[in-house]
């Protein structure tokens, strides 16, 4: 993937950069692996807003992706590499030798035409998934499960990798992106290779109404309110929140509480966590 930078031509295009999106080889989606997609835009089945600051974004529609890789033993071509517009990674069209379609996340590398398979005794190429306890140490996997028959959870973001570091009985160490380091059954599958648009953190939005086409509406501080819309609203000029700490608009603690759950079934499979 490359990057393509405006010049200032106008204020909206000065420091904009978008991709050329020149791996792509189709425009149009498969039929058959496309949904409607609803925007609830922050608010749920009561038309209550429980999210602020969302909605008004593009239309689009949602792709089936494959990430549980269950058709084990059976050769796929790669027929098209296409854009998600719900996700940063690019996705590739499989066409499978019993007729059958999917979806998968496209791998850094991997070209329009050549062949994957899942299963136990697949080959270490990329693209191909595995039970993670048959790969050998250092490789890189993405899209890939903490609980064995789910489908990938882990490691699916665009550029991104964990890599295998060690071994031990019936579980597997990883290293993931965010430098945490987790034990995952050796049974859980995982694709082999890198997520492939390596450089889709590089893109600077440029506008605001740029992020209003993703749904993101501005946020107001809780200082430039008035006591009745925020805690923190109020007062002559640039005046204080008149708290002990900050607080969100529905009163509860903010700015450093931790909200991780204390006793959350994937704690114990933590090694190390990740650096703030």
């Amino acid at each position: 993937m490359a990057i393509r930078l405006y010049r200032a031509y106008t204020p909206s295009t000065r420091n904009r950069t978008v991709s050329t999106f020149s791996e792509l080889t189709r425009s149009k989606p498969e039929k058959s692996l496309v949904r409607t997609k609803h925007n609830p835009a922050g608010h749920n089945n009561h038309g209550v807003i429980t999210v602020r600051n969302r909605g008004g974004r593009h239309k689009k529609r949602f792709r089936l992706i494959d990430f549980k890789r269950k058709l084990h033993g059976i050769f796929a071509k790669v027929a098209s590499i296409e854009y998600d517009p719900n996700r940063n990674a690019r996705i590739a069209l499989l066409h499978y030798s019993n007729g059958i379609k999917r979806y998968i996340l496209h791998p850094r590398s991997l070209q329009v035409g050549s062949e994957v398979v899942s299963g136990s005794n697949a080959p270490f190429e990329i693209g191909n998934a595995l039970p993670i306890g048959r790969l050998p140490l250092g490789t890189a996997v993405h899209n890939v499960e903490l609980i064995p028959g789910r489908g990938g959870q882990i490691v699916r973001a665009a550029g991104t990798a964990a890599q295998i570091i060690a071994k031990d009985n019936n579980y597997v160490t990883l290293k993931l992106p965010s430098s945490e380091i987790r034990q995952i059954h050796s049974c859980c599958y995982a694709t082999i290779g890198q997520i492939g648009n390596i450089d889709a953190c590089n893109i600077t939005i440029g506008k605001a109404g740029r992020n209003r086409w993703l749904g993101k509406k501005p946020h107001v501080r809780g200082v430039a309110k008035n006591p009745v819309d925020h805690p923190h609203g109020g007062g002559e000029g640039r005046s204080p929140i008149g708290k002990v700490r900050p607080v969100t608009p529905t009163g509860r603690p903010a700015l450093g509480v931790k909200t991780r759950k204390k006793k959350k079934y994937s704690d114990a499979n933590i090694v190390r966590r990740r650096k703030k």
